[in-house]
């Protein structure tokens, strides 16, 4: 049976890497400690442990679009029980808050290192992924699109700051960033962008702004179309988003970060319904939250290897990354001058 293969690549004209192998690997520890010890004091994060699998019955795994398959594996000695990979930690964030007895207004982050084998590998998409999970302890009265617009500005206020701090250690780089994030919902850019694709109206918008922060991710819009897909069961998904930045180098948007305020009971109830996903309600993350046993929160992921790829100017997430990658995507990478990992 053949070997299926895909994969796409990007080589913007005339690209060179600023930095070479050995710089780019300091540079990289460079921006992680900075920025992780930043965004821990900004946002009042504890950093914790977390597991790198769980078992699919408890419900605790991110389900992402629904239709990726996770990595699972059986454990020999516990019956041969089997376990998979995590796509991310939205739903396990909760538990360890109320574990770790974590209070209103201060929250914790994590390492999170996973696998997503049915990515098709480009530019920016590696079936290895490597982010910040991060969740915070919320109020009720914290539900509100202000609040998560504050959130965002803090978490935007960082990656300033690391772009500047990573452009004075490596003059060579450029600063890209504006002084402030652009809010937009995703009803608005449909309406600004009529009949054009959702990732090209989210270039235009982001090219025009050079930062910002698509609200509202997961339901359907006016035209009947959803701007992307959202599991029904982490983020409510009229209180959520993605931060884009325009990335010059590709000449397209970035998604660096995808976060929001967590679904409570009542929005958790109603989108499990309108996912036809009602039969979740048995899992032990989905009962926990139907009886209000859980924290009410906001958090989300933000990418390592993205951040690193965007402030080094980088064509290539195999650029800050170690990965697996196609034969021929190496290939071309080799004769293009992009020096993978």
């Amino acid at each position: 049976m053949p070997q299926e293969t895909s994969y796409k690549l990007f080589v913007p004209e005339g690209y060179k890497s600023k930095l070479n192998i050995l710089e780019t690997e300091k540079a990289i520890k460079a921006i992680k400690d900075y920025f992780e010890t930043a965004l821990a004091k900004k946002l009042r994060l504890t950093r914790v442990s977390a597991p790198l699998f769980v078992i699919p019955d408890t419900g605790l795994n991110d389900n992402l679009s629904g239709v990726e398959r996770a990595v699972t594996f059986d454990i020999k000695y516990q019956g041969g029980v089997v376990a998979e990979i995590i796509h991310s930690l939205a739903k396990w964030k909760r538990y360890a808050l109320k574990r770790y007895g974590i209070e209103s207004g201060e929250g914790l982050y994590t390492d999170m290192n996973a696998i997503r084998r049915d990515e098709v590998t480009d530019n920016l998409h590696s079936i290895y992924v490597d982010q910040w999970d991060w969740e915070k302890v919320i109020s009720k009265g914290d539900r509100t699109v202000d609040y998560l617009k504050a959130i965002v500005s803090d978490i935007y206020a960082v990656l300033k700051e690391t772009e500047s701090y990573i452009k004075g250690l490596y003059p060579v780089l450029d600063c890209y960033l504006p002084e402030k994030i652009t809010f937009l919902t995703s009803q608005e850019l449909e309406d600004m962008y009529p009949g054009v694709p959702s990732s090209e109206r989210e270039s235009l918008a982001a090219k025009k702004y050079g930062a910002i922060f698509i609200i509202g991710i997961g339901g359907k819009l006016k035209s009947g179309e959803k701007h992307d897909g959202r599991a029904p069961d982490y983020d409510d998904w009229n209180l959520n988003g993605d931060i884009l930045l325009y990335n010059e180098v590709l000449g397209r948007a970035f998604e660096i970060s995808s976060m929001g305020i967590r679904v409570d009971k009542e929005s958790l109830e109603n989108q499990l319904k309108e996912a036809d996903c009602e039969d979740r309600k048995t899992f032990m993350f989905h009962k926990a939250l139907l009886n209000d046993e859980l924290p009410l929160t906001v958090g989300g992921g933000i990418g390592q290897s993205r951040l690193c790829m965007f402030l080094l100017e980088k064509a290539h997430v195999g650029e800050v990354q170690a990965s697996v990658w196609p034969d021929e995507m190496i290939k071309e990478c080799e004769e293009k001058g992009i020096t993978l990992l």
